[in-house]
């Protein structure tokens, strides 16, 4: 009788670790909560506002992050010379097959923020990041949620305040302006957002085999939203920061960034405001619920089985989910809206599609695409097999 080899994480019959992908649905559904429901109403946070806001676009880039490192050797980075080279080009090829799709998506004028351009040039930035070890990672992610938040509001010193219009196709023509869009004014600036891809390589190169990993991402994550959320909370109150921004300020929603008037902006933890608390608490949420996840996977593996079907095919269903609200916005002529009922819709729609994709054993369209053509190029590019590579 030979010995048990150690128990990996719940993988699905494509390989895929379904604690990972069970967190991208629930950062899908909660997109589509923030997208679709209110998140004020009379002055006050909605019970979607409170959960998703902000939280949900956060969830999804830090699993960007630890999917970039899952697809590149998950604990073992892949080796100097031709393997970086390899995976380095399969990551720009993605990075611009996933940023092209956004500019197309933003072209059609949808009534929410696409975020998939960012996330191709997030791809990009991740390229020369591929070998560095989980400690430089984690100490990356710490000064990049110190530093980018101040390094931004310097830049946009001068610059017209909001987001502007969303880029399109066409915004290829003035490549400089677009490029200062993704990176530093518009809704997810890569500057900032950098804090959540590097918290994620970090995460995505250590175990996730382990229990110990998991328990670590939900105590931790928790542990760290929670300070992040009474730090701010005291330097707002005693501190005297709310006085000097004034009330009005703190009730307003913010687009990716804050104003440039006073440095106090850096205190606040609003949602999509980039400020360091604001990066630090949601990535503490993010990697509570990964940590979440993953332990449910291994000991209640039934109830994940349908959101991590879901969550196999997250390129396809948030696509089909923003062309869908640019089809129909759910609004009627008088402002009145079936906000709840919407939003169901697009749960159980993207609840069928990827488990009727799941039970054929076929990945999403879009997934399919980029993944032939990041494959294709690294084999190209180094036609030695990689390395056994975890699951992802």
């Amino acid at each position: 009788m030979t010995g048990a080899g150690p128990v990996g994480p719940p993988a699905s019959r494509t390989g895929r670790i379904l604690g990972v992908d069970a967190a991208r649905a629930v950062a899908l559904v909660g997109m589509f909560a923030t997208h679709i429901l209110p998140l004020r109403a009379g002055g006050a946070e909605t019970p979607a506002g409170l959960v998703a806001d902000g939280r949900a676009s956060a969830l999804f880039a830090v699993l960007a992050g630890v999917g970039v490192a899952l697809s590149t050797g998950g604990p073992v980075p892949p080796a100097r010379g031709r393997a970086h080279l390899a995976a380095a080009a399969g990551l720009i090829v993605r990075g611009v097959l996933v940023g092209l799709l956004g500019l197309v998506l933003a072209g059609l004028d949808p009534p929410v923020a696409v975020i998939l351009a960012y996330y191709g040039v997030l791809f990009v930035v991740a390229t020369p990041l591929l070998r560095l070890p989980v400690p430089a990672l984690a100490a990356g992610a710490v000064l990049a949620c110190v530093l980018t938040p101040a390094v931004s509001l310097l830049l946009r010193r001068g610059l017209p305040a909001g987001p502007g219009n969303q880029p399109g196709l066409a915004a290829l023509a003035e490549p400089g302006a677009l490029l200062e869009t993704l990176t530093l004014t518009g809704y997810y600036p890569v500057l900032t957002w950098t804090t959540y891809l590097l918290a994620g390589m970090a995460v995505g190169r250590l175990d996730l085999r382990s229990v110990r990993v998991g328990w670590g991402l939900l105590a931790g994550g928790a542990a760290l939203a929670l300070l992040t959320a009474g730090t701010s909370a005291l330097l707002l109150g005693p501190g005297g920061g709310a006085a000097a921004l004034g009330p009005a300020a703190l009730q307003q929603q913010r687009y990716g960034t804050t104003p440039t008037d006073t440095w106090w902006w850096l205190a606040v933890d609003i949602p999509h405001s980039g400020a360091s608390l604001d990066l630090a608490h949601t990535t503490g949420t993010a990697l509570a619920v990964l940590g979440a996840m993953l332990l449910l996977a291994r000991w209640a593996r039934p109830l994940v089985l349908v959101p991590a079907a879901v969550g196999a095919v997250p390129l396809t269903l948030y696509t089909l989910h923003v062309v869908a609200l640019t089809v129909y916005p759910g609004t009627t002529p008088d402002g009145g809206a079936g906000e709840g009922t919407l939003w169901l819709g697009h749960v159980l729609a993207a609840v069928a599609i990827g488990s009727a994709l799941w039970l054929c054993g076929r990945r999403g369209p879009l997934e399919s695409v980029v993944s032939g053509a990041t494959r294709r190029v690294r084999r190209l590019l180094d036609p030695a097999p990689p390395a056994s590579a975890p699951a992802r």
